[in-house]
């Protein structure tokens, strides 16, 4: 039953009960979520509704930072935005949404706590006892076969889980691939970037030595380029702090399976773009796949073999898990089919924006065409659907969504980038420039921009930090040590 259909009976004596609010359920706390329920939270009246939002982290982080985090010129704290601080109206739950069975509107979740949880009320089913119900008495414990696992009933549902890396059968990617989607990735890339540096510079072995320093990155879009780009330059500032480590050591590989990179800056920019990397001793491999990395060598499907520790995996991403465990109607892709109102087309109270959707693009001059799933829709669809929602339960008309696109911006390193925006183009200092503004402008809240900004500041004036701090990654390994523990391995 709907969290806002009760069942009231009415005596001789007796006042009813009033009607519960009606409970909006937002599914990820990425772009569309946590835009949509910051809006909600600004046009609902008081009382009008409940706004529960359900992440896997308790804070919004804001992608295309990522590659200035992992070259240090933004502190990893500052490309995150905290839920509960910036949604202060808002139930945020810390944990994952597993299935969506909306014919009963009900989402079955779990949170960290979950298999503890399961654990204990398992030792007290045993001993006869009663649990109590989750999230301050929502929700049915164990609803489905998760352990730990419990249903939360809903009234209007945002579906907004983004995406996830789309990963291919590669063998050895698995053990060796690293991902480039959240801070934890950026960090971690950065650091283990270092860290093979430092065992170049002290090992005697060549053949170790030049994997070491052999960088390979697959996927030639946004993220792969961008990344690359950001630790070429500070890879290529760290060396002047090694006796025996220069420049020209450094191997960069971008491989990329179709003819062109950075497709949504158009094709001219693209070239640039690759001319660009290419003078500054970068490895574009255009029209080439990875076909294997197994035992730390990157193997190309031209039969080009690099010795490698290092293969940074940005080909693309895919719908997210829960849309196929819900009863909702998915496109060919595994998107969720949804109409320009923004809602999922076909089921009532069910809402979608982003990567999760495919969302007819009113403003294309070709019909048929769909909303990219890039940030510059996801913002702007988030704000038409909040206002959707309201106007839903007020029983007020909704609004289409259109938005021409206004064109992308892409950094190529420290002082340089590609821009296209309103048909016009930029490339060099103009175009790096457009683009911190622009992603300056875009960052939420004033005090991110403010910390960005004097960060920005600061490394203009003072030396890039170049310190690794891999140990983050087991904060308790020296403890291990001291207690007889063998220590962790890097894989």
């Amino acid at each position: 039953m709907p969290h806002g259909v009760v069942k009231a009976e009415i005596s001789r004596g007796t006042t009813p009960a009033p009607p519960p609010r009606a409970r909006v359920l937002v599914i990820g706390g990425g772009y569309v979520g946590m835009y949509t329920a910051l809006r909600l939270q600004q046009k609902l009246r008081r009382g009008e509704a409940e706004v529960v939002v359900v992440s896997p982290n308790a804070y919004m982080t804001y992608q295309p930072f990522l590659p200035e985090a992992a070259a240090g010129s933004i502190s990893p704290r500052h490309v995150v935005v905290p839920l509960r601080r910036v949604l202060p109206d808002c139930k945020i739950i810390v944990g994952e949404a597993r299935s969506i069975d909306h014919a009963r509107r009900v989402a079955t979740l779990t949170t960290p706590a979950s298999e503890e949880e399961a654990a204990a009320r398992a030792d007290t089913d045993r001993s006869g006892a009663g649990t109590p119900d989750r999230i301050n008495g929502v929700g049915t414990p164990d609803a489905g076969r998760i352990p730990g696992s419990f249903e939360m009933t809903y009234d209007e549902l945002v579906l907004a889980p983004g995406s996830i890396s789309r990963t291919l059968p590669v063998p050895g990617l698995a053990e060796h691939g690293i991902g480039f989607k959240t801070v934890e990735e950026a960090i971690a890339l950065r650091n283990h970037v270092l860290e093979q540096m430092d065992i170049a510079s002290s090992t005697r072995d060549p053949e170790l030595r030049d994997a070491a320093l052999t960088y390979v990155f697959v996927g030639g879009g946004y993220a792969g380029v961008e990344a690359l780009a950001e630790l070429a330059d500070m890879a290529r500032y760290a060396t002047r702090y090694y006796h025996n480590i220069k420049a020209d050591d450094l191997k960069w590989i971008l491989v990329e399976a179709s003819d062109h990179i950075l497709p949504e800056v158009g094709h001219d920019m693209g070239k640039y773009a690759i001319r660009e990397l290419r003078a500054r001793n970068i490895d574009v491999r255009l029209e080439t796949r990875l076909d294997s990395c197994e035992n730390r060598v990157a193997v190309l499907n031209d039969g080009t073999r690099y010795p490698t520790r290092t293969v940074v995996w940005t080909a693309g991403v895919k719908p997210h898990p829960i849309l196929a465990a819900s009863d909702l109607p998915l496109d060919g892709r595994g998107r969720l089919v949804c109409t320009a109102r923004l809602t999922v087309d076909g089921a009532e109270h069910a809402w979608s924006a982003g990567d999760a959707a495919a969302v007819p693009d009113l403003a294309a001059d070709e019909p048929g065409a769909e909303c990219a799933p890039n940030a510059q829709h996801a913002v702007r669809q988030a704000r038409v659907l909040a206002e959707n929602i309201v106007a839903s339960l007020r029983d007020e008309p909704l609004n289409d969504y259109r938005h021409r696109y206004a064109g992308s911006v892409a950094s190529l390193g420290l002082h340089k980038g590609v821009a296209q925006v309103y048909g016009r183009k930029l490339k060099g200092y103009p175009a790096w420039l457009m683009h911190r503004a622009y992603h300056l402008s875009r960052v939420p809240t004033f005090n991110r921009k403010a910390r960005v900004l004097a960060e920005w500041t600061l490394s203009g004036l003072f030396k890039r930090e170049i310190v690794s701090l891999g140990s983050l990654e087991h904060p308790r390994a020296e403890f291990e040590l001291a207690a007889g523990m063998e220590r962790p391995r890097d894989v």
